[in-house]
């Protein structure tokens, strides 16, 4: 499905059980993350954005932020979504808020997602490290990549 017109926006508190049910559609193996997970990671300060088509959730992605330095903490889209873009649209709007804060970016990324790691790389990042039986219960690996600041 080539998406309508996608909007990136706030991730609204409201939208947390939506993203719990991606979250179980997409990563069932993996300790997909409650409502509350979402709920928490919004009250803590931490910048969440929504992909939205009218008002629907079909996408979303978050970035941790410290004093010293940015982590993206989750991307997804829905399964009808992926491959249209919107991915990408979600990295950038990350992107841009670590750019506009000076932190570098570093994330976690399973060793077996071509497409995210191709994504990732096409964005600046590198490969840092290895992370062996990092993703619970599945037991998969995570590559570290990280992005340096970009204080233009």
């Amino acid at each position: 499905m080539s998406p309508g017109t996608v909007t990136i926006a706030p991730l609204r508190r409201r939208d947390a059980a939506r993203c719990a049910q991606i979250e179980q559609d997409l990563f069932p193996g993996d300790d997909p993350w409650s409502a509350d997970a979402f709920r928490s990671e919004l009250d803590h300060g931490n910048f969440y954005v929504g992909a939205y088509v009218d008002e629907t959730l079909i996408g979303y992605a978050g970035l941790g932020l410290t004093d010293f330095e940015s982590s993206v903490h989750t991307i997804a889209v829905v399964v009808d979504y992926q491959g249209s873009g919107v991915g990408k649209t979600l990295l950038r709007a990350l992107l841009a808020k670590a750019d506009e804060l000076g932190l570098p970016v570093f994330l976690e990324v399973r060793t077996d997602n071509a497409r995210a790691i191709g994504l990732y790389l096409a964005h600046g990042f590198e490969h840092l490290g290895l992370r062996r039986r990092y993703y619970q219960p599945s037991g998969a690996d995570a590559y570290t990549m990280g992005r340096p600041a970009n204080r233009d």
